[in-house]
């Protein structure tokens, strides 16, 4: 049994002042959409680590090893380190959907903030290196460098068939049907070079119960095939590391020297061994190069470099994103898609957007939900970037958090009264995009609120006597939709109150004009010198 007191000498995170790890940190928890995310904070060195987790693992028992204690405890020694279990897994909520790649991304943005970490270093192993490379392309200002052992930007290569994923999914079957059982082969597999010891056979069966139930690795297990972030790694400009052992039973060693040529800048080092886990074999070669790499190669940016500004989106008249005062330039986005994507959210106005449909709108002729549920996961990433995060996002659906960024229809669509509406109208929403479906009612309800508030806010300023101003606000509804009798009648109405009578029989006459080919009558001129 582990002694999980805190002994004298030692900080509250478990750490002696020294350095060294004496007994398991105790387990903290970060809020991510409604789940509870478990992770660990300690050692006493000045770079700040986090772990992004592979598989599945349980941050707490993982300390009864001393294998793993002995590399915790050296991380700790140079490290200020992060590790976590990911919804599902380990000492995390387990009662809950695995999530999927975006939803990860936001997990480690809730406990990189818990932990009050500004920016770190990445370290992704196994199965966690694409959601650590997805953060770095997300959020490139809160990421330090990025660390990757024994994996890639995908679990398979490219041209992998139908039939090559029914054959791993009949080997899926086959690790689930014996997770956590004596004929487990994971610790053999992951660590050939321990096989010897029958303790750590045992305690990892144990082990792999405690990290995840059937069910969940059966999820996680299906979710790999679309685990590729390929697309994003040559547009991550942080420091780039890849450890990865020559002869690694799980992961060959081809997905990680396909990292450089997606990431000219990468550095490769390849290790001897088989094992998969890098608590085994030869560890101290690689925490050297860890070390040399997160501590003098990389130095931490200030603080006060990471404050952005807050995003705010324009949709009427046309479609911008501004940080601050600045305008993001189309080139900032990557592809079309992460603008049409922007723009489906911000339209819907903090409303949740189903995933399905904006699998549709992105790619109308796709067939593979599944994999373009990954994609799409990458697309909001694009979109998380630009606005410094802006999206909050479950299993089924999106939706623009509206807490953090400013959409410019939301504050029209919220004007507490007629003045404030015809001031906020910034023309016809999303105009460069006519033919989006998505969009034409809330277009049609956005220039149906303008004119009757500027049809009302304009005959208020004919009552206070201020004919200029109910003309100009006249001139504004005819642009909006010029066979709208209101816009003429108060265009008309407003000349004649200032005395322009030859204005007002030509604006009478273009009415006219309209109206009949509509075949609708128009009062005569001498109604409206009435009315006015």
């Amino acid at each position: 049994m582990l002694d999980l007191s805190v002994p004298a000498g030692v900080s509250p995170t478990g750490t002696h002042h020294n350095g060294v790890v004496s007994s398991v940190p105790p387990i903290h928890f970060a809020q991510s959409d409604g789940a509870r995310i478990a992770y660990q904070v300690f050692g006493s060195g000045s770079a700040p680590v986090l772990a992004v987790p592979p598989l599945a693992q349980n941050i707490e028992v993982a300390w009864e090893r001393p294998e793993i204690r002995r590399m915790l405890e050296r991380l700790g020694s140079f490290c200020r380190y992060v590790h976590f279990d990911k919804r599902g897994t380990g000492s995390s909520d387990r009662r809950i959907r695995v999530p999927v790649a975006d939803e990860r991304v936001e997990d480690v943005r809730a406990v990189m903030d818990d932990a009050g970490f500004d920016s770190a270093h990445l370290l992704g192993a196994s199965e966690g290196a694409p959601t650590a490379l997805l953060f770095a392309a997300t959020y490139p200002r809160r990421v330090l460098s990025v660390t990757l052992q024994g994996t890639g930007a995908s679990e398979y290569p490219p041209g992998f068939s139908e039939a090559d994923r029914a054959g791993r999914r009949k080997l899926h079957e086959r690790f689930v049907a014996l997770w956590g059982t004596p004929e487990s082969p994971m610790a053999r597999d992951l660590a050939p070079s321990l096989a010897g010891d029958a303790g750590f056979a045992s305690w990892h069966q144990r082990y792999e119960r405690l990290s995840a139930d059937q069910d969940s690795l059966r999820e996680l297990l299906e979710l790999t095939f679309d685990n590729d972030v390929r697309e994003v790694v040559g547009s991550i400009r942080a420091p780039l590391l890849v450890l990865h052992r020559i002869d690694d039973r799980v992961v060959p060693i081809a997905r990680s020297r396909e990292l450089l040529e997606l990431n000219p800048r990468a550095r490769l080092i390849e290790l001897d061994g088989s094992d998969h886990v890098f608590y085994a074999g030869d560890t101290e070669e690689w925490l050297r190069a860890f070390e040399h790499f997160v501590t003098a190669a990389v130095r931490p940016r200030p603080v006060s470099s990471l404050r952005a500004n807050r995003a705010t989106i324009e949709l009427m008249g046309g479609f911008a994103v501004k940080i601050g005062r600045d305008e993001v330039p189309s080139s900032a986005w990557g592809s079309r898609k992460a603008r049409t994507l922007c723009q489906r959210l911000a339209v819907a106005q903090g409303r949740p957007v189903r995933r399905e449909e904006l699998i549709d709108i992105l790619w109308p002729d796709g067939t593979d939900p599944v994999r373009l549920s990954a994609r799409l996961s990458v697309q909001l990433s694009s979109v998380r970037r630009i606005l410094n995060g802006g999206v909050i996002a479950d299993r089924s659906t999106v939706r623009l958090d509206t807490e953090t960024v400013e959409v410019d229809l939301i504050s029209f669509m919220e004007a507490a009264d007629d003045e404030q509406v015809v001031r906020s109208y910034g023309g016809s929403v999303l105009a460069e995009e006519p033919d989006a479906r998505w969009m034409a009612g809330v277009r049609v309800d956005a220039i149906g609120r303008f004119l009757r508030s500027a049809e009302r806010f304009g005959h208020l300023l004919l009552d206070r006597g201020d004919p200029i101003g109910a003309g100009e606000v006249a001139r504004r509804m005819i642009d909006t939709d010029g066979w709208d009798p209101r816009g003429h009648a108060l265009l008309i109405a407003s000349l004649l109150l200032a005395g322009e009578e030859r204005q007002a029989r030509l604006a009478h006459q273009e009415w006219e004009r309209l109206s009949s080919e509509l075949g609708v009558p128009v009062g005569d001129l001498d109604s409206f010198r009435k009315d006015s």
